[in-house]
């Protein structure tokens, strides 16, 4: 924990000097996002899938190597699924090598039903969590990339889930042009994920079909457990249709 605080402290640091340094070119403000409703709220590690449809808001907020990435996702009925506020920050950003650290505390909610007087009342608690991750990329060209991607998490209360470790091999091709305008970007990753004293190994791919004149696109992922004592489906799918925005702004 003590790494994780020196870490927030870090990005924290290098976010307002960025912001108060007034010799500095002025560097653009990015502010970008996803909204995709699905049919199936599908979580990399398993026994947090909502397993219902839902919608899902990825934001981010971006200035220079410093960005806040929150993540809100709810089942179709409003009820909230889960609340990420990601933290990142770019070590690397060559053109051949990139690596981001970043860091976030997590809220998954949980329902359930309790009989008061012969009623089932349903109340909604949060579980909380705290993590890290580290993210190294390596370009092959433009389109084609490999790379690790590291999640450690801890459990902030004594009744979930105390220590998860989430190690991926990944690559991803993108825009792989199927006719004029029309592409593909396909992320395949091998992944094992370790939770407290179970574990599992799962092979996902994520593909998102997209045109470059239009906002919206098409996505999908699937999910297959190679071996897993984790809870949750050993195979799953979803389908996705996402608007997709982003805005630049200088300050003048």
């Amino acid at each position: 924990m003590r790494f994780v605080v020196s870490l927030m402290l870090l990005i924290l640091f290098h976010f307002k000097s960025y912001a108060q340094n007034a010799d500095q070119v002025q560097k653009p403000v990015i502010f970008s996002g996803m909204i995709t409703a699905t049919n199936n709220g599908i979580s990399l590690l398993p026994n947090f899938s909502l397993n219902k449809p839902a919608v899902l808001f990825d934001l981010s907020v971006a200035k220079g190597k410093l960005s806040f990435d929150p993540m809100f996702r709810f089942g179709m009925d409003g009820k909230p699924w889960s609340f990420i506020f990601w933290w990142r920050y770019k070590l690397i950003n060559q053109d051949k090598i990139k690596m981001s650290v970043g860091a976030h505390p997590s809220f998954v909610f949980r329902t359930i039903e309790t009989n008061v007087n012969n009623t089932l009342i349903e109340t909604t608690y949060a579980q909380r969590y705290f993590a890290i991750e580290l993210t190294p990329t390596y370009f092959i060209n433009k389109k084609v990339s490999v790379g690790l991607y590291y999640l450690g998490s801890h459990g902030l209360s004594k009744d979930i889930i105390q220590y998860t470790h989430f190690l991926t091999l990944r690559s991803t091709l993108t825009n792989i042009e199927l006719t004029k305008g029309l592409s593909i970007t396909m992320m395949p990753q091998l992944y094992y994920l370790k939770m407290d004293k179970v574990d599992g190994t799962y092979i996902n791919g994520t593909f998102i079909l997209s045109h470059k004149k239009s906002p919206i696109s098409l996505s999908s992922i699937v999910s297959q457990a190679f071996r897993t004592d984790i809870l949750g489906k050993k195979f799953t799918w979803n389908v996705g249709l996402a608007y997709i925005f982003a805005k630049r702004y200088v300050k003048g």
